[in-house]
């Protein structure tokens, strides 16, 4: 790597640091949740009737079990999500969004694009966001189990 190589490589590590720090900051600001609850809700606001088993929440998520559990965990007390039972004993098979979590995810995507816009997009030219976007698909299909 050429010392330009090092610059370039610390200036977009750098950049991505910050904003994801804004990003998440105006998520905690602006929403009441971090980054790891926003990711929980968009999931299962994607999923059909808002509503996923554990296991897929994991694979969707790329998140360890354990972290997903205890993310759960955390999130059930608040309102925002609420186990889906079943059998006799109850048990817990999956997590679905309350109806506090759909108006939460409702509000927080509206702020989360408004400050992705605002910190990221609006700071580009149709060029650069073509070469980005260029760039990170080609990425994802390079190094992405699947492409």
């Amino acid at each position: 790597m050429t010392p330009d190589d090092w610059e370039l490589w610390n200036a977009w590590v750098r950049a991505q640091r910050l904003l994801t720090r804004e990003l998440d900051r105006g998520l905690q600001r602006e929403c009441g949740i971090s980054k790891a609850e926003f990711s929980v809700l968009l999931t299962l606001w994607r999923a059909p009737g808002h509503e996923a088993r554990v296991a897929d929440l994991v694979e969707a998520l790329g998140w360890e079990k354990s972290r997903v559990s205890h993310q759960l965990t955390r999130m059930e007390p608040r309102d925002l999500v609420a186990p889906t039972r079943s059998g006799p004993s109850g048990r817990r098979i999956g997590i679905s969004l309350t109806a506090h979590g759909r108006s939460v995810i409702q509000d927080a995507l509206v702020v989360h694009g408004a400050n992705i816009r605002r910190h990221f997009l609006d700071e580009l030219t149709r060029t650069q966001v073509d070469a980005i976007r260029s760039w990170a698909e080609g990425t994802i299909a390079r190094i992405e189990p699947g492409g």
